[in-house]
């Protein structure tokens, strides 16, 4: 098991450098040891490396710690662990499955690390540690298999639950940690594997037969896991629709044939667990609506809820700086809200707009992580007329976005509600 002073250096490659990994390794080396700290969990870009031979082969750099909530940390005394991998380039492959004379498809798949996900992972705050738990989760999973630890005696199923309100990143997060482990165990593992089924759609439209394409399903996932190389993880959104509680079905408030979903679901994953290169990933909007044999099962629950303000802070100053990166906004230092807290959070020339940006992280709470998101793009397309601002300026037209947004979620709920006393 890793300590506290091991820094992971994440090296994505260029697609297309001939450098072998040991050389890249020296040289980055020899980048990060030259500097006294370093900042965690943000992009080093390739081409603001001193290195000119690391500019041309390396596409960007990230440095992580798996424990505390530091955001930097010393080089010098630090246990350097590196990790060298290239994106791959193609977008998700559908993947169907025969039934009768029609082909359905079941999931999407993608070979891991993939572009799409690439960042990923950095983008993502939570207020819970639940992200440094999924990698220790991962990491002592793979010590008990290697170990070979048995199961019968102490038990774990490699299956994870996120669960909570749309819109927090619960599906955002299964994606991320799915790069990140195959980043991570890219000395383990030749590539990951990466199969997101939708249930709802699926086992909606095709119900009658949907016991039979459970079975059908993992069994396809079964043929990946036959390649020991390969780390497969396999995400299914909205769980609730495959592992509906079967005691509704019982009293006959639904179709038998849920019963006989959550079954199979029940025994494929009793027989998924066997092998040590599978992760199953979960979500749910409606955790009360499965079934309790399912939950029993999953190793982590975790409720994933609206960011508080803090978290808030931490999305819109990654907005907010890549903004800056790609020079829409002009460049001004956006302090952590622990320096502001530092100083008793006093405003000064330097502080003033980091103290507006947290004013107005306070008054985005209740919003999902989705729509934070989308605030920085709403406030420059509604109240900005010039390409490139301030950041005064433009966190005064987030505030708009923001008071914006929160009238028409007003305005949608009053009509739900009017709509449901129509009814």
């Amino acid at each position: 098991m890793e300590g506290s002073d091991v820094l992971h250096v994440e090296i994505c490659q260029n697609i297309d450098s001939m450098l072998s990994k040991d050389e890249i390794e020296k040289l980055v080396y020899a980048e990060i040891n030259a500097l006294e700290d370093i900042i965690l969990d943000t992009v080093m870009y390739g081409q603001d490396l001193s290195n000119n031979t690391l500019k041309m082969h390396v596409d960007s750099i990230i440095c992580s710690s798996s424990y505390g909530e530091r955001s930097h940390m010393k080089v010098q005394g630090a246990s350097l662990k590196f990790h060298v991998y290239r994106l791959t380039q193609e977008n998700a492959a559908t993947e169907t499955m025969q039934n009768d004379s029609e082909n359905l498809p079941v999931s999407s798949h993608w070979i891991l690390p993939a572009k799409e996900f690439h960042y990923l992972w950095e983008t993502l705050y939570f207020d819970s540690h639940i992200k440094e738990d999924l990698l220790h989760f991962v990491e002592t999973s793979m010590v008990f298999s290697d170990h070979n630890v048995n199961s019968n005696i102490i038990s774990w199923n490699k299956v994870v639950l996120l669960h909570g309100p749309p819109g927090t990143g619960k599906t955002s997060l299964c994606k991320a940690l799915a790069q990140k482990i195959a980043i991570r165990l890219g000395d383990r593992f030749t590539h990951g594997e990466f199969v997101e089924i939708n249930s709802h759609s699926l086992f909606s439209k095709w119900f009658s037969e949907s016991g039979k394409l459970v079975m059908k399903l993992f069994n396809e996932v079964k043929s990946l896991l036959e390649n020991s190389q390969a780390l497969v993880c396999v995400l299914v959104d909205e769980i609730e629709s495959l592992a509906h509680v079967r005691k509704a079905c019982t009293n006959g408030v639904e179709p038998t044939d849920s019963i006989r979903v959550v079954n199979a679901l029940l025994t494929q994953l009793d027989q998924i667990k066997q092998y040590s290169n599978v992760l199953i990933l979960t979500t749910s909007n409606l955790s009360e609506a499965i079934d309790l044999a399912f939950i029993d099962r999953a190793d982590i629950k975790q409720y994933i809820g609206h960011p508080t303000y803090q978290a808030i802070y931490k999305i819109y100053a990654s907005c907010l700086k890549e903004l800056m990166r790609v020079k829409l906004m002009e460049s001004e230092e956006i302090f952590d809200l622990s320096h502001l807290k530092k100083r008793g959070y006093e405003e000064n020339p330097n502080t003033k707009n980091s103290i507006k940006l947290m004013e107005l992280s306070q008054e985005s709470v209740g919003l999902s992580g989705r729509i934070l998101r989308k605030i920085p793009f709403l406030a420059h397309a509604f109240y900005l007329r010039t390409k490139k601002c301030t950041l005064t300026r433009f966190l005064r037209a987030m505030h708009l976005a923001v008071t914006r947004q929160k009238e028409e979620e007003t305005e949608d709920i009053i009509e739900a509600i009017q709509n449901l006393e129509y009814l």
